[in-house]
């Protein structure tokens, strides 16, 4: 009698639902967004830069600062539109913002080479200690 009480409970349904692998998939999915996301530098502004026959892979530091200047000689910080007289502040409040000493600078290709000399100058006074200059690969 004792056997068959035995064979009864093995009978039992479980009602629980594993949520183990459904977790698992959920948090490599959550990996690969943000790897995926953090991958290209894009700014959301309409900057074409100067394109780079041996150019790295362009994985953009989420703590550096991007400064970028338009075709029309319009300055940008971090997406934000400054003044070139509030442009050196700018970079400072960001790059301490960030905690960090590196600009990442794009320049559209149509920009003047006097322009962007002088944006860089002054990225230099602003303190940065490292400077990236945006292109595209080939």
């Amino acid at each position: 009698m004792a056997s068959q009480q035995h064979t009864d409970n093995d009978n039992e349904i479980v009602s629980d639902i594993n949520m183990t692998p459904f977790i698992d998939i959920m948090l490599v999915l959550l990996i690969i967004f943000m790897v995926s996301s953090s991958v290209g530098l894009e700014t959301g502004l309409d900057i074409e830069v100067p394109k780079s026959s041996k150019s790295e892979a362009s994985k953009g530091d989420p703590k550096a600062v991007v400064v970028s200047l338009d075709d029309q000689g319009k300055l940008f910080v971090e997406n934000q539109s400054v003044s070139e007289v509030e442009f050196i502040k700018q970079v400072k409040i960001s790059m301490d913002k960030k905690q960090t000493a590196l600009v990442i600078f794009q320049g559209d290709k149509s920009s003047s080479l006097g322009t962007t000399v002088k944006v860089m100058e002054w990225i230099k006074k602003a303190g940065a200690k490292n400077i990236g200059i945006a292109t595209q690969s080939n």
